[in-house]
């Protein structure tokens, strides 16, 4: 049986994982050279080491959550209510023992490292919301019983992320949210009125707290994606995204080669976080970004592969979820740094330096192999002996396996 489990591991999701870590490794060390000397006086290889000693705990993470069942998470009443609580009562305390970054009280200082909790929660309400509905799909389309009481914990999370304010990172929550509920089995009625709701709801609120809902730094955002160059901007509020610019045009198709970027010597601030597209763009050119952008989109169509092949609603879920959460944060990241939206501070999935984001990928991926390698092994090992799956049906007449 054992054997039977490992091979039925996906190992081409597990190589593509690896490669991104690798690749983001070689270029956090190239493009955190020169910002390590002049910005803290440390060693040039300052945040290439503490990268390893992150990707040693990704690995720890990883290997841990691939390997344990991911249904173990279905049980609400030793792992969910405690995660719940533990999140909110994270995010709540940031406010008062909460550090200020980027203009964001979103970190805890433990030690000489930042923990930002809000990455971790995004992974909670994957889990937590994917638990729910899986359990609801009898009632799923009963607006009252099935759709709004997991909507309450959503609306408090991204409330107090946004309060921070992080309103980047609860958008990002929100659309992981409406990806797994589009894919719950909600018919279109149902999610038509929800949305209707939402509208309802959050337009007024929006409307009235518009000038309280985003700081004067994150409005000069919006106002400088046309033109960063001009002089208004240029040597303010437009100055990393016409530095990004640069730096993306000075690499063209070849790049400049590894390691010899000019905007990371003290012009583009943020270069081996939010910024790290552009530097591999410079040094890399045209198939850095490619290699990069074809290794994520992998990662997330994989999930999406995996969440339709799923016959259990929560596994399915959470591969919708995940898959998700790469997908819409990789494009946040990308159309900021590029000047399509504006900048929101987001880190790119496996690149970006960073501990918070890298441990929550860890856990992330780690559970989507885990749901990988069941699907693999009940459709090819499980049901060739002749095992039948429980069946559930909806009050649509929809058939789910459990």
């Amino acid at each position: 049986m054992l054997k039977k489990i490992v091979k039925s591991y996906d190992y081409t999701l597990i190589i593509a994982i690896i490669l991104l870590c690798a690749f983001g490794l070689v270029m956090i060390y190239s493009a955190s050279m020169a910002y390590a000397v002049q910005r803290y006086q440390v060693k040039p290889d300052f945040f290439y080491q503490r990268q390893k000693i992150f990707l040693l705990f990704f690995a720890v993470i990883f290997l841990i959550t691939a390997l344990v069942p991911y249904k173990i998470m279905n049980f609400t009443k030793w792992f969910q209510a405690p995660m719940v609580i533990a999140s909110i009562v994270s995010l709540l305390g940031l406010f008062v023992f909460g550090q200020v970054k980027n203009n964001a009280q979103s970190w805890y200082q433990i030690g000489s490292f930042l923990l930002q909790p809000s990455e971790f929660v995004k992974l909670g309400v994957i889990i937590y919301l994917a638990s729910v509905y899986a359990k609801k799909q009898p009632y799923i389309n009963q607006f009252n019983k099935g759709v709004l009481p997991p909507l309450v914990y959503l609306f408090i999370v991204c409330a107090m992320i946004a309060a921070q304010p992080d309103f980047g990172t609860a958008v990002i929550i929100a659309a992981i949210a409406c990806t797994i509920i589009i894919a719950s089995g909600m018919n279109l009625k149902t999610i038509s009125k929800l949305a209707l709701m939402v509208l309802i709801v959050a337009l007024p609120l929006i409307l009235v707290s518009w000038g309280k809902l985003f700081s004067p730094e994150q409005m000069s955002r919006f106002e400088v994606m046309g033109n960063p160059f001009d002089e208004k901007y240029v040597k303010d509020a437009g100055f990393h995204l016409a530095n990004s610019f640069i730096a993306i045009g000075s690499g063209g198709v070849n790049g400049l080669g590894l390691g010899k970027s000019i905007q990371k010597l003290g012009y583009l601030p943020e270069s081996h976080t939010d910024f790290i597209m552009a530097i591999i763009a410079e040094e890399l050119g045209i198939w850095g970004v490619g290699f990069v952008i074809l290794l994520l989109s992998y990662i997330v169509l994989r999930g999406i592969h995996i969440g339709m092949k799923c016959k259990d609603p929560f596994g399915s879920l959470l591969a919708f979820g995940i898959s998700s959460m790469i997908g819409i944060q990789s494009f946040i990241n990308l159309a900021g740094v590029s000047g399509v939206i504006p900048l929101t501070g987001v880190p790119l999935p496996f690149i970006s330096y960073g501990g918070s984001s890298l441990l929550m990928l860890a856990g992330a991926t780690g559970i989507l192999v885990n749901v990988s390698m069941f699907v693999k092994y009940e459709s090819k090992y499980k049901n060739k002996q002749g095992q039948t799956d429980k069946k559930l049906k909806t009050e649509d007449g929809k058939v789910y396996y459990l």
